[in-house]
């Protein structure tokens, strides 16, 4: 996968796509005891023009999240990182992971996705509840 078209295709051959824009995708995975987390994939370019895919979940709003504790988790990850996004309008803590496109085949794409869904759904539940890993 050399391009976010190729992605697209693939990703829209497996799943049922909520949003189809230029560079822009998103799906909802579906995980274990039914639970299902929003997945966002999106082209990057960097300063030299060398392109990325990021992956992204939404974990929970920012407000009230410890940013010291986030930057810990940051550290401590081996497969993705928090970053603050926008979400109608309110600030919004994402899990991302940037792969670029030229170590992107279909079965790093999967596990990548997985990864981050999985581990998305934990924090987001964790948040929810309230809890203190944040």
């Amino acid at each position: 996968m050399r391009h976010f078209e190729a992605v697209r295709s693939h990703i829209g051959s497996q799943h049922t796509l909520r949003h189809n824009d230029p560079y822009l995708i998103s799906f909802d995975l579906v995980l274990p005891r039914n639970r299902h987390q929003g997945i966002y994939l999106a082209e990057l370019e960097d300063e030299s023009g060398r392109r990325f895919l990021r992956i992204s979940t939404p974990v929970g709003p920012l407000a009230g999240a410890d940013a010291r504790r986030c930057l810990r988790f940051n550290w401590e990850q081996r497969t993705g990182f928090l970053a603050v996004t926008d979400l109608d309008g309110s600030p919004f803590l994402h899990l991302c992971e940037n792969r670029p496109y030229d170590l992107l085949d279909a079965a790093e794409l999967k596990r990548v996705i997985e990864e981050v869904g999985t581990l998305g759904d934990q924090l987001e539940q964790l948040v929810a509840a309230g809890g203190d890993e944040l």
